[in-house]
């Protein structure tokens, strides 16, 4: 994001409205701005998990295989990587209200064009891979970052575990929802509930969402003195680009993308993908398999907002290797705890699952604040790609080793060693992180 000030047209009251000159209709402070955020976020997210509950469905109604399917949520998950990075910069250039309101006019039309056009499994990974793809991307946790970044100057660690948690509500609470859906009325029917879904929000978040404290008078929150709101700039894609070139010149940041790409490929690539088809293998109904995952859900939200307080007041870097040591453990012990019924030691590797699956992105962030400073948000988007690089190779990786080998085995043991290769790295990465206070 750029620092470059501009000056306020009004003074710093309540007047001082930036480029619009106008009193708000509406109170906007730091929070409300972060639940708004949260708003776009949880919609956006439930789009991300819907895939996993489409591979049965698209497997047995237009006879796809699993590893043709996996090509199409492969891409959405690349896309989604990949549009980060440019989100937070044209974030810089136009502002989040707008972005963030185009970003979830995009899910819509994917959905709707997947739930009604799509006839060639190509199609889907136009429609779900491309469009909803970019429009999550967009509205996903270099968003949130850039809301922590502009609005916010304490607890930054607990607001970026708070909207991570938004995220992870959006992208598993809903599920067993979307699952009876499909259970009753079939794959389209979902999609068009989470397309309808995204026409509900984006007027909300148009007429809430807000660029910068200074556009409605305010300071950032435990900011001592007035900021201003910085000038636009210019030339997002080209800015995006730049930044990736100076990042990429450091350690860092290769550190940095490598223990998120193996986030990804251990959360978003394998079990939000695979999880539930893999549970099914074993007799388990596909809706206690999505309950299961919505249970995920709920504990990320505790351990998400948990790991941002200790982001806080901890070692980002400790905290990062602690969170892989034991998210390795756990995807270690898998394959043994799955059966054809719900029993308590699957229920407490979801507890376990759920309280380390996203807590990886505070400590993250907080170290890309460190290292790259006002360039954070952008730089995090680029994090933010390995991360689903990551996640769709493994997406891809996974229902390819399923038709190969008819289990999922490999999978999560392969995964599990990952987690632990991403535990020592995280400690090799350089002592930037200053823990907040405040």
């Amino acid at each position: 994001m750029s620092t470059s000030p501009s000056t306020p047209t009004r003074g710093t009251g309540p007047t001082a409205t930036g480029n619009t000159g106008r009193t708000p209709r509406l109170p906007r402070t730091p929070w409300t701005i972060a639940a708004t955020a949260a708003l776009a976020i949880i919609t956006a997210g439930a789009f991300t998990t819907l895939a996993g509950l489409l591979v049965g469905p698209l497997h047995a109604e237009l006879g796809w295989s699993r590893g043709a399917i996996g090509v199409g949520s492969a891409v959405n998950m690349v896309v989604y990587g990949a549009t980060a990075p440019f989100a937070a910069a044209l974030m810089d250039r136009f502002g989040m209200r707008y972005v963030t309101t185009g970003a979830l006019g995009l899910v819509g039309v994917g959905a709707v064009l997947t739930a009604t056009a799509m006839t060639a499994a190509w199609q889907f990974a136009l429609y779900w891979g491309v469009l909803v793809g970019l429009g999550t991307g967009a509205t996903a946790m270099a968003f949130a970052a850039t809301v922590t970044e502009r609005w916010f100057v304490a607890r930054r660690g607990l607001v970026t575990g708070l909207l991570t948690a938004a995220s992870v509500v959006g992208q598993f609470v809903f599920l067993p929802v979307l699952s009876e859906v499909v259970g009753r009325y079939g794959w389209r029917a979902a999609a068009l509930t989470l397309a309808g879904a995204a026409v509900l929000a984006a007027p909300l978040v148009w007429l809430t969402l807000r660029d910068h404290p200074a556009e409605v008078g305010q300071r950032p929150h435990g900011a001592v003195e007035f900021v201003p709101r910085p000038a636009p700039v210019r030339g997002a894609a080209r800015r995006a680009v730049r930044v990736l070139l100076r990042a990429a010149r450091t350690g860092p940041f290769w550190l940095l993308a490598g223990t998120f790409a193996i986030c990804g490929a251990s959360t978003n690539g394998v079990m939000w993908t695979h999880f539930a088809p893999a549970a099914h293998d074993h007799g388990m109904p596909m809706t206690a398999a999505a309950s299961l995952l919505a249970l995920i859900g709920i504990f990320n939200v505790a351990g998400t907002v948990a790991s941002g307080w200790l982001t806080d007041r901890r070692d980002a870097r400790r905290l990062l290797a602690a969170y892989f040591a034991l998210r390795g453990l756990a995807l270690l012990a898998l394959p043994l705890l799955l059966t054809a019924t719900v029993r308590p030691p699957l229920v407490a590797f979801v507890v376990v699952f759920g309280l380390l699956d996203v807590a990886t992105v505070p400590p993250t962030i907080a170290l890309c604040r460190a290292h790259f400073g006002p360039d954070a948000a952008v730089v995090f988007g680029w994090v933010n790609s390995a991360h689903q690089v990551g996640a769709g190779t493994v997406a891809f990786l996974g229902g390819a080793a399923r038709d190969a080998f008819g289990s999922y085995d490999l999978v999560w043991v392969g995964t599990a060693a990952l987690c632990a290769t991403a535990a020592m790295l995280s400690l090799a990465s350089p002592g930037a992180h200053r823990p907040d206070r405040r």
